[in-house]
């Protein structure tokens, strides 16, 4: 999977397509990641130890990973990935402006 935890994203398809975000989590089996404040769902929760009162909670769900693109850390638009030899370690570069992803 081209995208990994850390890694700014926009989504292209659905119900929250335009917004940006961060992803923090990759579910490598489902092809899909959790992206910060994008497609909020209502949870009901049961009580428990940790939230006693129970109640509707709003969580963040997982988007198939089809569904976002990468953003280009020069332009900030949405871009392809590809990767790179430098110094003999392989590194992600946008395909818009070929800066590199990782830092």
């Amino acid at each position: 999977m081209k995208i990994k935890t850390g890694d700014k994203v926009r989504v292209m398809r659905g119900k929250d397509a335009g917004k940006e975000g961060t992803v923090t989590k990759v579910l490598l089996k489902a092809d899909k990641v959790i992206v910060e404040g994008v497609n909020i769902v209502k949870k009901h929760q049961k009580p428990s130890n940790a939230n006693p009162q129970g109640g509707i909670v709003d969580v963040e769900a997982a988007i198939h990973v089809s569904n976002v693109m990468l953003l280009d850390p020069e332009s900030n638009k949405p871009s392809r990935t590809g990767v790179e030899i430098k110094d003999g370690k392989k590194v992600r570069i946008a395909k818009k402006s070929g800066a590199a992803l990782e830092k």
